[in-house]
């Protein structure tokens, strides 16, 4: 278990549950990751993970070499004049770097140095560097933010295939909710350093805590003021009005995912209590999807099927009625 400590937050990290670390710049994320490493050192703060690396009040500060942290850089930061499993053996010998090569589908490129490797290659190579030492923890910071976008997906499936056989506890930082939720089923949120939220993905998306976390998850996010009542109302900043079940009062930001709306040229007939006049300013297809998006007291994204959109046959500068419904409708305070 590796357990961090500082003023403004209190984290556990089980063995073999990988942990997602996300926020804004500037959250605190890096930072979290250089404490445990050892590389900075709080004011007042405990680390531990089998024996205590940092205890502030007891003068506890074990040096980065000895703590034992498999640490991976989002620019992978190998060493170019070497191999392959010459940088995989700067932490061990040259049995387990071909070992640890062979796991990661890159044996056959042991003699490459790293301009001669794809990023994926690289990415695997760092990965079996930080492994190679048999570290008590590994951190990954953005490890796949190199890489370009076709490589980065099927990269991250391999990460997560490796990270799930790990029996150590991982920290992984990101800044893509889709990443998060395949390389952990644990996502913990930072802002202004402190953890605002932590759970399974599907938990963050369905009940986020905060504008970021809600944005995060890939929803809309407006602002407003809600008036609690039966169902709450919200005013929104700009103009227009939505309610929710969720129990607000004062300042909020309103989050509901794209999905969630449909688009319709007159207001509806329906349960759906939320209508806001829009017009449509972008509309892109995606396979069998299409991302409208939409200008209204405030930017507005809705998804919906290719099929409606052709129904509808949206132009940009067209008006629309963007509806959904109070229960898709989230709430948290600002």
């Amino acid at each position: 278990m590796l357990r961090v400590e500082t003023p403004a937050l209190a984290l556990e990290v089980p063995p073999a549950v990988p942990l997602a670390l996300a926020g804004p710049s500037g959250a605190g994320k890096t930072t979290l990751l250089r404490v445990v490493a050892g590389l900075a050192r709080p004011g007042t703060g405990h680390v531990e993970c089998g024996e205590t690396w940092l205890d502030t009040e007891r003068g506890i500060d074990v040096p980065p070499e000895r703590r034992r942290c498999g640490l991976v850089f989002q620019d992978h930061a190998l060493f170019p004049h070497l191999s392959a499993w010459r940088n995989v053996a700067y932490a061990a010998d040259r049995e387990r770097a071909l070992e640890l090569l062979e796991r990661f589908g890159v044996a056959h490129r042991a003699e490459a140095r790293p301009r001669e490797l794809s990023g994926g290659e690289r990415q695997r190579v760092a990965l079996a560097r930080a492994l190679a030492a048999r570290p008590r923890a590994l951190l990954l910071d953005e490890p796949l933010a190199s890489l370009d976008p076709r490589t980065r997906a099927h990269a991250a499936r391999e990460l997560a295939a490796v990270l799930a056989e790990l029996e150590i506890p991982v920290i992984a930082v990101t800044h893509d909710f889709a990443e998060a939720a395949l390389l952990a089923g644990d996502v913990a949120v930072l802002e202004d350093g402190r953890l605002v939220q932590r759970g399974a993905p599907s938990t963050l998306a369905a009940a986020p805590a905060s504008g970021f976390v809600a944005d995060f998850t890939g929803a809309v996010v407006l602002t407003g003021t809600a008036f609690p009542g039966d169902l709450t109302r919200v005013e929104l900043d700009g103009g227009g009005e939505v309610a929710s079940i969720d129990r607000a009062d004062g300042p909020v930001a309103v989050s509901v995912h794209p999905w969630e709306i449909a688009l319709e040229r007159s207001a509806p007939d329906g349960s759906a209590l939320n209508r806001l006049d829009a017009r449509v300013v972008s509309v892109t297809a995606i396979g069998n999807r299409t991302r409208v998006g939409l200008a209204a007291p405030q930017p507005l994204a809705a998804e919906i099927t290719t099929a409606s959109a052709e129904r509808l046959g949206l132009r940009p500068e067209e008006r629309v009625v963007a509806v959904w419904k109070a229960a898709a409708t989230r709430l948290s305070a600002l």
